[in-house]
C-alpha cells in the first residue's frame, strides 16, 4: 500500500487529505497548525478531521520525527518544508497551491488575485523544491473570478479545483505516470503576506481598484475600513459622479467618492464605535 506523510491545514487540507484516503493511501502521520486564538476560525479542522479517521496526528511540534513514507504532500499548510524533510519521501514531495502557478507564488494567493483585478485564478498540484511554490507543475485546474465576488466565494471554488486536480491526477503520480513540467519562473509573480493594516481604502485610487480591494479582504478577512467605517461590500456605479473623495452619507444611503471621479455604492458598512 502506497504511504504519503501529510502536512495540512484549512478546508483545502481537509479535503485533500480525504481524497488520499478514499484512494486507499495508507496515512502514517498529519502534521497541522494549532488554532490562533486572535484569527477567525471560518474553515474546518484538520486536526479534528485526522482524529475522526484514526489517522496519528500532531500540531506544530517542536521536533518531528517524519516517519519513511513512499510521498509527502502538503495541503495548504502555512510553512514551508526544508530539504531534510521532502527527501525522506522515496517517490516525490508534491504542494497543493491556490493559483496558477508561476504566478502568484507565495503567500494569500487568491487575496492577491482579486486585488489585483484578475478575472480568473486556480489550484496547481507541483512539486516542493528548496525555493516556494517553484517546482515542476503536475497539474492545474482553472476557476473564473466574478467582478464582485469576494475572496472566500472565490477561496471556495479554488477549494473544489484542488480537490479535483488532486483526484484526477493521483493515480498517475501514484503510479509514477505523471508527467511534470517546468515552472518559467520569468512569468510569473510572488507575493507576500496580507496584513489587517493592508485593508486601509486609499481614496486617491480608482473606483475598480478600491473595490477590488473591498473584495480582496471582505468578511471573514479582516475587512476594508476609512475613517472609522468598515466597508464590507461595493458595486461601481457607472452613472454617479463623485461629489468629492472619501466616503460620504446621502439619504441614508452610504458613498465612497474615487479619485478617479467615479463613485462606489457602499452596499454594507459598520461604523465602528
Amino acid at each position: 500500500m502506497t504511504s504519503a506523510v501529510v502536512f495540512a491545514y484549512h478546508d483545502v487540507g481537509v479535503r485533500c487529505l480525504g481524497a488520499l484516503l478514499e484512494a486507499g493511501v495508507k496515512v502514517p502521520l498529519v502534521v497541522t497548525h494549532k488554532n490562533d486564538p486572535a484569527e477567525h476560525l471560518w474553515f474546518a479542522s484538520v486536526f479534528d478531521f485526522a482524529e475522526r479517521n484514526s489517522l496519528p496526528v500532531v500540531a506544530d511540534p517542536a521536533t518531528l520525527d517524519i516517519p519513511k513514507s513512499d510521498f509527502i504532500f502538503s495541503f495548504y499548510y502555512r510553512r514551508m518544508l526544508p530539504p531534510d524533510i521532502l527527501r525522506q519521501a522515496k517517490q516525490g514531495a508534491y504542494n497543493m497551491h491556490g493559483s496558477l502557478l508561476p504566478k502568484y507564488r507565495g503567500r494569500a494567493p487568491v487575496n492577491w488575485a482579486i486585488l489585483n483585478g484578475e478575472t480568473e485564478t486556480g489550484a496547481t498540484l507541483h512539486e516542493m523544491t528548496d525555493k516556494p511554490d517553484a517546482g515542476r507543475i503536475v497539474a492545474q485546474e482553472r476557476v473564473p473570478i466574478g467582478p464582485d465576488e469576494t475572496a472566500v466565494e472565490v477561496f471556495r471554488k479554488v477549494t473544489d479545483a484542488a480537490e479535483l486536480v488532486l483526484k484526477n491526477n493521483l493515480n498517475d503520480l501514484l503510479e509514477g505516470k505523471a508527467e511534470l513540467r517546468p515552472q518559467d519562473l520569468s512569468k510569473g509573480s510572488y507575493f507576500g503576506a496580507r496584513r489587517p493594516e493592508d485593508g486601509r481604502i486609499d481614496w486617491s485610487k480608482s473606483a475598480q481598484e478600491i473595490h477590488n480591494l473591498v473584495r480582496a479582504v471582505a468578511p471573514p478577512y479582516p475587512g476594508a475600513f476609512s475613517d472609522g467605517l468598515r466597508i464590507l461590500r461595493t458595486r461601481i456605479d457607472r452613472e454617479l459622479k463623485a461629489q468629492h473623495r472619501g466616503a460620504y452619507k446621502e439619504e441614508g444611503k452610504w458613498f465612497g467618492g474615487c479619485g478617479d471621479g467615479k463613485v462606489l455604492r457602499l452596499l454594507n458598512v459598520q461604523e465602528k464605535r
